[in-house]
């Protein structure tokens, strides 16, 4: 049934009130809850995060609005608490940026097949398969530093192979950007998609910027340092997807609107009961945060929110994109960027050649650590004659690495 943000007034501002015990719950399990109630967490934090980010944004530029939004913003960091905290602390920070990997490669995936624009849906694949590669070459850094099997964290729901290789993934700046949607003529899902893929990668970035430094391993922190280099231009790249003639109020309306449709589709996917408590309970005081925005919308540009925001039709789709990725992998890996377009590899810019020339020329930290790595524990997900899977591996081995000097 769809869902509707004007069915529901939600909790009052003035009665969004939490404690510090509140705030700090039981976290979830690391072995025992299911992989996607992990990933709900890891998304919400990030959509929470990124409403905090926009909010002083906006009301540095906006005497109006800087009440109404310091208002909402303490509330939503101790939303912003409660749920990042739900994760447990028997977490390594590998074992967390598996988790953050995994997400983006289901969400990234679970978007792509939804997003009504094709050209949308196209820069989503080719941001999937770069996600997807950093997943392996992580999962080669988890073998190697902790001895850890990647697997018991993305419990079988997500492939570990080789994508789009990261050392490609190094562009100039300008094939990074991509054309914005309308904002007259998108539809709403479009530009909640871009909301949430960039608040996700947003995350991701600030996380591996914080967590990298603090490994020994060289090798380790070179891993990071690139990767979180390409986690950067995915910022760029999915930002530039917002239409930047929205008004600040508009954004403000969206954005809200967007913490509703992702705690909506938490609420109904989620199957641990008490963390379906927690997303409920935001929820509610998102609808009435929604309500507040969508009072200043009427009030300064003289506008009916419902030209903005209508009904949510479906959930996100937080399942197991397994066939839809290797599908992408196997058409699309060999896609490249020139300018604002996705194309084939020989139509590649010359100029992101040149930039990947001069970061790799002392080696790839990516290569390096996935050097005769190959997932084989026994499952099923590197099995030859898996669909999509044999190909791939026959012609892009994963141990051509070059030398990382420490």
């Amino acid at each position: 049934m769809p869902f509707s943000v004007f069915d529901s007034k939600g909790t009052p501002l003035d009665r969004q009130h939490m404690t510090w015990r509140d705030m700090v719950r039981k976290p979830i399990s690391k072995l025992d809850d299911d992989a996607f109630t992990r990933m709900r967490v890891i998304l919400m934090s990030g959509i929470e995060q990124e409403a905090l980010r926009f909010s002083h944004m906006a009301a540095r530029c906006n005497m109006a609005l800087r009440q109404p939004l310091a208002d909402v913003r303490r509330v939503e960091q101790h939303q912003a608490t409660l749920v990042g905290w739900l994760l447990s602390s028997d977490h390594s920070p590998l074992e967390t940026t598996i988790a953050y990997e995994q997400l983006a490669i289901e969400l990234t995936a679970s978007v792509a097949k939804a997003e009504p624009d094709n050209y949308l849906s196209q820069v989503y694949r080719f941001g999937l398969l770069e996600d997807f590669d950093h997943l392996y070459r992580y999962a080669a850094l988890l073998d190697r530093v902790e001895g850890k099997d990647a697997n018991n964290i993305l419990q079988s729901y997500t492939d570990i192979l080789p994508g789009r290789p990261t050392l490609e993934h190094h562009r100039a700046p300008r094939d990074d950007l991509r054309i914005p949607y309308d904002r007259s003529m998108a539809a709403m899902l479009s530009k909640l998609h871009a909301l949430t893929i960039t608040a996700a990668e947003a995350q991701t970035h600030a996380y591996y910027m914080n967590v990298g430094p603090t490994f020994a391993d060289p090798v380790a922190r070179q891993l990071y340092a690139e990767i979180a280099s390409v986690e950067e231009q995915h910022v760029t790249q999915y930002e530039s997807l917002l239409d930047p003639t929205e008004t600040w109020v508009e954004q403000w309306l969206l954005h809200e609107a967007n913490e509703c449709y992702t705690y909506y589709s938490c609420v109904e996917t989620e199957t641990n009961h008490q963390v379906k408590a927690v997303w409920e309970r935001c929820l509610d005081y998102e609808l009435g945060h929604f309500h507040m925005a969508a009072e200043a919308f009427r009030r300064y540009e003289r506008r009916d929110p419902a030209e903005i925001v209508g009904d949510f039709p479906r959930p996100i789709e937080l399942r197991s994109q397994r066939e839809y990725v290797r599908k992408v992998l196997a058409t699309e890996v060999e896609l490249r960027a020139l300018g604002t377009q996705i194309v084939p590899k020989a139509h590649e810019d010359q100029a992101s050649i040149d930039v990947r020339r001069q970061l790799n020329a002392d080696g790839s930290p990516s290569e390096a650590v996935a050097a005769g790595y190959v997932w084989t524990p026994g499952t099923e997900l590197v099995s030859h004659g898996a669909a999509g899977t044999t190909a791939l591996i026959a012609t892009r081995p994963a141990n051509e690495g070059g030398v990382v000097m420490p």
